[in-house]
């Protein structure tokens, strides 16, 4: 069986955002560098990590290589990592040096231990209303979750929504589909063109209470 992995929002990355909290996403893919920090406090190579915490750092990678972007230096003609916001850990120096430890193994932006997740291609908002209360929640989730991993989102704020019957248009959610798959299309693309407001115009999923609910 495979293991679908976890989803997240560039919103829900960028709140990870300190040296005691840090996340980066980069190729796709999210990284809690967390212990990675800890494991090398006062190290003043942490500095451009911490600085970019919480965002997408893409940009300093070859998408061919997958790994940091490289130039030929003009005065060695050696093929260097290309630190564009000045060196950080793992990445050695420019000359040979006694005091650079390289016994570390994997750079961090190659260990997959740090990896918790992907970052989401596009994201939708999405409104989902109870029928039993008249609630209604204005959530944020990505476009390649299933309805079962949008429940788990919705958790927090209806610690019983399992116990409802998801419709949308009057039929019955298949749980395991995304939201496209279940044919709730998402109209973005439409909004952009015609320069409307997309908040104002939601999709709605309607919670339908099936009088069992579970414990909590």
């Amino acid at each position: 069986m495979t293991i679908r992995p976890k989803y997240f929002t560039p919103n829900e990355v960028s709140i990870h955002n300190t040296a005691k909290d840090i996340w980066l996403s980069f190729l796709g893919k999210v990284y809690d560098l967390t212990p990675h920090v800890e494991a090398n406090s006062g190290d003043p190579l942490l500095k451009p990590i911490i600085d970019a915490a919480g965002q997408d750092i893409s940009h300093w990678f070859d998408p061919k290589t997958k790994d940091l972007k490289k130039f030929v230096d003009p005065n060695t003609g050696c093929l260097l990592y290309f630190a564009q916001h000045g060196r950080f850990s793992n990445v050695p120096p420019r000359f040979p040096s006694s005091d650079w430890a390289n016994d570390f193994g994997k750079p961090w932006w190659k260990d997959e231990k740090y990896c918790i997740g992907v970052l989401s291609k596009k994201t939708r908002f999405i409104k989902i209303i109870n029928a039993l209360t008249l609630q209604n929640q204005i959530i944020e989730v990505c476009s390649e979750e299933t309805m079962k991993e949008i429940l788990n989102r919705y958790l927090k704020y209806n610690a019983h929504a399992e116990s409802y019957t998801w419709k949308y248009d009057c039929t019955v959610l298949d749980m395991d589909k995304t939201l496209t798959e279940n044919g709730i299309v998402d109209d973005d693309p439409d909004f952009y063109t015609l320069r409307m407001r997309d908040d104002q115009y939601l999709q709605s999923v309607i919670l339908y209470y099936n009088d069992d609910l579970t414990e909590a």
